[in-house]
């Protein structure tokens, strides 16, 4: 089994990568800084996911090589605590979106030859805030950018179905991360636990879901 994750070096991304990799999973890991993750037992590649060039060069690098599974958690949520008089500046709008959906459809985009090499699952990791039903406002850019994920998934699901390729979109819970302060409910293990079990339950007959890291499903 070879699994892909985007966003991997901290986090959620990081802690679905080792539990990957404890359960004997081929990982194979993206990360956007300077400096390689030290995480052992990863075979980790430099990539930003806004650069298409970025993802045609990693794909051709890993042509051949088949994926199980691939998981777009990069993300950024850049637009937190902003007042609506004064904040949400046009520009964050563009990078928020920039990596928050376009990154994924041009990961998914670049890594489909993988994907139907090797019959496989594809898991976008969204959120509760881009349901219509989670809204008690603020966090404009980023709700939407979720909400488009969430749209996103749900679509790909009815193209790729054909295919054979399930979909799933997740929230992963309120984890305690950089992104979710150390208030948050569970740890980035705790969540790695719950998503690894949701996409292995992800099929065709599924396929299209948004669900809760622990199995719940999610309203839209």
């Amino acid at each position: 089994m070879t699994v892909l994750i985007t966003g991997a070096s901290r986090g959620i991304g990081l802690a679905l990568a080792v539990h990957a990799h404890q359960y004997k999973a081929e990982v194979i890991a993206t990360y956007r800084g300077d400096d390689t993750p030290a995480q052992k037992g990863v075979e980790w590649h430099r990539l930003d996911v806004t650069n298409p060039v970025g993802q045609k060069d990693l794909s051709t690098q890993l042509a051949g090589r088949p994926l199980s599974l691939l998981v777009c958690n990069a993300g950024v949520f850049l637009d937190r605590g902003h007042q609506l008089d004064t904040g949400y500046p046009a520009e964050l709008w563009a990078q928020s979106f920039a990596v928050n959906v376009t990154g994924v459809f041009l990961t998914i985009q670049a890594f489909l030859p993988q994907i139907r090499a090797g019959r496989g699952k594809i898991a976008l990791i969204s959120s509760q805030m881009g349901s219509d039903t989670k809204a008690p406002g603020g966090s404009y850019i980023y709700r939407s950018s979720k909400a488009a994920v969430l749209n996103l998934g749900r679509n790909l699901a009815v193209d790729l179905r054909p295919e054979g390729i399930p979909v799933g979109v997740y929230h992963p819970g309120w984890v305690q991360t950089d992104m979710g302060g150390q208030a948050a409910d569970i740890t980035p293990q705790e969540a790695a636990a719950g998503l690894w079990e949701r996409f292995a339950a992800l099929s065709l007959d599924n396929t299209g879901c948004f669900e809760c890291w622990d199995g719940r499903p999610h309203s839209f």
